[in-house]
């Protein structure tokens, strides 16, 4: 094949993982959308697609691939599973939060046309973590694919704190009523706890977080909870449980229609995917 098709097939593959057989979970359209520019040579190609997908340029022939994560091990929990909802039995089992006692997990919520919370945190999950192991991070997910059950929510604190995470962040659309939008970063309380020492890196992780989300996907803060897209609970396993940094996301309403629309494109996703790994990285830089 000549260097320019070469090069197109590289774009595609570089932009979406799911169009060359990657994450699983994701929505039925399988690929990362249009190539947007045309491609010159198949190393340009494979430049412009690796920034594309990764914020992060490939090396040109000879050079050393910059490495801004390395040494820095983060731990990404996406919520929920795919088989949440047929095993109630596992997952309201009460556990301890230590503010309370919840479920284990829950089903978490869906979209109009059926594209499941699982579903979405998972497949964003996967991109990310390509993102910031392309960075050279260290990056460990909380569960192993979208076709099982939990980890109940105390698990799911213990897997970040037990790798001794720089960072941890919890993965989740949420799920409200359809005329509001927008999304927001949960961050931990002080609740006498093990999450007291690391609230203040919690709170600087959750501004990094909220502010490269922002920019990168275009969608407002939440129109209807928290402030400037900040919420602190006491009330959530995942975060009072927690010895190391850590903040949960929403990353936007599932019920409304035009959030519902962009979580459902592949390449939205990957905006969102890219968002929070820069996120992650001006924390942890």
């Amino acid at each position: 094949m000549t260097s320019k098709t070469l090069g197109a097939a590289l774009v595609l593959c570089g932009l979406g993982a799911a169009a060359c057989g990657g994450t699983a979970g994701a929505s039925p359209a399988r690929d990362s959308g249009p190539v947007s520019h045309e491609v010159t040579s198949a190393a340009g190609s494979v430049r412009d697609a690796s920034l594309a997908a990764t914020g992060t340029p490939a090396p040109a022939a000879g050079s050393t691939k910059a490495q801004p994560l390395s040494g820095k091990v983060v731990v990404i929990d996406p919520g929920h599973n795919g088989l949440n909802g047929k095993h109630p039995e596992v997952v309201n089992k009460q556990v301890n939060v230590l503010t309370k006692w919840k479920p284990c997990d829950t089903t978490g919520t869906e979209t109009p046309g059926g594209y499941s919370e699982a579903a979405f945190s998972w497949d964003v999950s996967q991109r990310m973590a390509k993102i910031l192991r392309d960075r050279g991070a260290t990056v460990k997910l909380t569960r192993k694919n979208n076709s099982g059950v939990g980890p109940c929510i105390t698990e799911r604190a213990a897997i970040g704190n037990e790798a001794k995470a720089d960072a941890v962040i919890s993965v989740h659309g949420d799920g409200s009523g359809s005329a509001n939008h927008g999304f927001h970063v949960i961050m931990p309380k002080k609740i006498n706890g093990p999450v007291d020492p690391v609230v203040g890196a919690s709170r600087k992780l959750g501004l990094a977080v909220r502010e490269a989300y922002k920019a990168g996907t275009g969608l407002p803060y939440s129109t209807y909870i928290g402030s400037k897209a900040l919420d602190f609970r006491d009330d959530l396993g995942g975060l009072n449980l927690s010895t190391v940094p850590k903040v949960f996301i929403e990353c936007g309403n599932m019920k409304n229609p035009g959030e519902a629309a962009k979580f459902q494109d592949p390449a939205f996703r990957q905006k969102v995917a890219l968002s929070l790994a820069n996120g992650m990285q001006n924390y942890l830089k």
